[in-house]
């Protein structure tokens, strides 16, 4: 009886508004939630009334999701497969945010077990890029047509304070080379103070990006031995921190094959519900990244790996579950893996990426290799925009929303209403065009044209169709960065 009761007790500590990563974070709420989908993944009745709620387009909560994700029943998983793509063509309609990553330093004093970074790997070259080599990174960047970043360090004090950081934004943003410009830049760096992230919101980020690689605590604790990542709830708790500093684009995920994957899928839709709940704003991005060889890693000694009818099944549910967030694939994947779930929900993507520090001007030879994970997806930026094209989505170069103050709750709103396609889609053509006429090979000028006429059509309003037509022959001219 006192077991029970202790258990009890613990449950109800279960608490989305808790600023406590314990009590957003629940184990028990999360064990109790695994149990309940595993009674009901074959309860018919109870899977169709989730689905029905899921079609108000108004999300789920993680405790429905994860019966969607555990349901068994053939024809109600074909619905949750035709209701992602659906609700994905609802929010985003069929344009693909493109991005790549930029590796700043690879040096670390954590201790994580999955990251050729740690600080015990001697053999990994280390690196850090100074200014002039960022400056050369970009601009090889900028050539390729790229846009938008996700900038990348490792977690060391010493050799990547925040002032380095902060320097490299200014250098990036400053940097403008023939009709190249660099007009976001997203940040992917270890949990830091309020401080810290209102000194990142004044230097012009756009989305502050944190994995928690697992919600699993006691997981968490051992993937991470030593280093202030070790810290679980300092680090499940930066994302409010951010918040606090005023950064209100946020960015989570989590390393599938760490932990079982029912427990990370719930956990971070309870994350999820945390930061709506607290600050009416959830999270702007969901990255579903799995572990990958690099280096000194081998991804068969973790055990909970998982299959790609599994991951197209996760992103699914997420997608039904939270319609609003923007969903990240990189180029960990490969092309067979992120065709399929560019259907079921995927709205941004990479592309001719280099996961080494100073990677895009000096390939490094295969033996002094400094990537952090093998890359899948090994095409240039210009093959994925034509396989893209081909597939008839609309690859966009917008960073609008960012630029024109359409962050936080002010994007939220526009796209639960379904309004954002008022923007992005108008953005999306104008960026393409001119990564078509500054960067595209002849073949994919020619796809991207045709598919250019053809969207105009899909503009309902005709004033900002004009508006649109005009702007395209403007950028015909050679003038740049139009935008809605």
């Amino acid at each position: 009886m006192e077991n029970l009761t202790r258990g009890r007790k613990e449950f109800m500590m279960y608490n989305p508004k808790s600023n406590c990563a314990d009590e957003f974070i629940s184990h028990e709420e999360i064990m109790d939630t695994l149990a309940y989908a595993k009674n009901n993944r074959a309860n018919r009745e109870l899977i169709s009334q989730i689905l029905e709620k899921a079609r108000e387009r108004k999300g789920l909560s993680h405790r429905e999701a994860a019966v969607l994700l555990d349901c068994e029943l053939e024809d109600k998983n074909q619905e949750i497969y035709e209701l992602a793509q659906q609700i994905k063509k609802d929010f985003y309609g069929n344009r693909i945010v493109m991005f790549a990553p930029l590796y700043l330093s690879n040096y670390c004093v954590n201790g994580c077990v999955y990251c050729p970074y740690h600080a015990k790997n001697k053999h990994i070259p280390r690196k850090k890029l100074t200014q002039e080599e960022i400056r050369r990174e970009v601009i090889a960047l900028q050539d390729m047509g790229h846009k938008r970043l996700a900038l990348e360090t490792g977690e060391d004090p010493v050799n990547n304070p925040i002032e380095y950081v902060l320097e490299s934004i200014q250098t990036i943003y400053g940097i403008k080379h023939k009709n190249g410009a660099i007009r976001r830049v997203n940040v992917n760096i270890a949990a830091t103070t309020v401080e810290n992230y209102r000194k990142l919101k004044e230097a012009g980020i756009g989305t502050y990006i944190l994995f928690q690689e697992t919600y699993h605590k006691e997981s968490y604790e051992k993937l991470h031995p030593t280093g202030p990542k070790h810290d679980y709830n300092y680090h499940t708790e930066a994302m409010d921190r951010a918040m606090e500093g005023g950064i209100d684009d946020v960015g989570c995920g989590v390393l599938f094959g760490l932990e079982m994957y029912r427990y990370e899928f719930a956990g971070l839709l309870m994350h999820a519900e945390h930061l709506e709940a607290v600050y009416g704003v959830g999270p702007h991005t969901i990255s579903v990244p799995r572990i990958r060889r690099a280096d000194d890693i081998d991804p068969d000694v973790f055990d909970n790996g998982i299959d790609d009818d599994t991951f197209a099944k996760i992103v699914a549910c997420i997608r039904v579950a939270v319609p609003y967030t923007g969903m990240i694939i990189s180029t960990r994947e490969s092309q067979k893996c992120r065709e399929r779930v560019l259907h079921l929900g995927i709205s941004q993507i990479s592309g001719g990426s280099r996961t080494s520090v100073g990677g895009y001007v000096d390939p490094e030879p295969e033996e002094e290799s400094s990537e952090q994970f093998e890359v899948s997806d090994k095409r240039s930026l210009d093959e994925v925009v034509n396989w893209l094209m081909g597939m008839g989505y609309i690859p966009s170069f917008c960073t609008a929303c960012y630029r024109e103050g359409r962050t936080g709750d002010r994007f939220m709103s526009l796209c639960k209403a379904g309004q954002i396609h008022n923007c992005c889609l108008p953005n999306a053509l104008m960026t393409l065009k001119e990564y078509l006429m500054d960067y595209a090979s002849e073949d994919t000028k020619k796809k991207g044209a045709a598919l250019i006429q053809k969207e105009l059509e899909n503009i309902p309003k005709e004033n900002v169709r004009a508006i649109v037509e005009e702007r395209l022959t403007e950028i015909e001219k050679g003038n740049r960065d139009f935008r809605f």
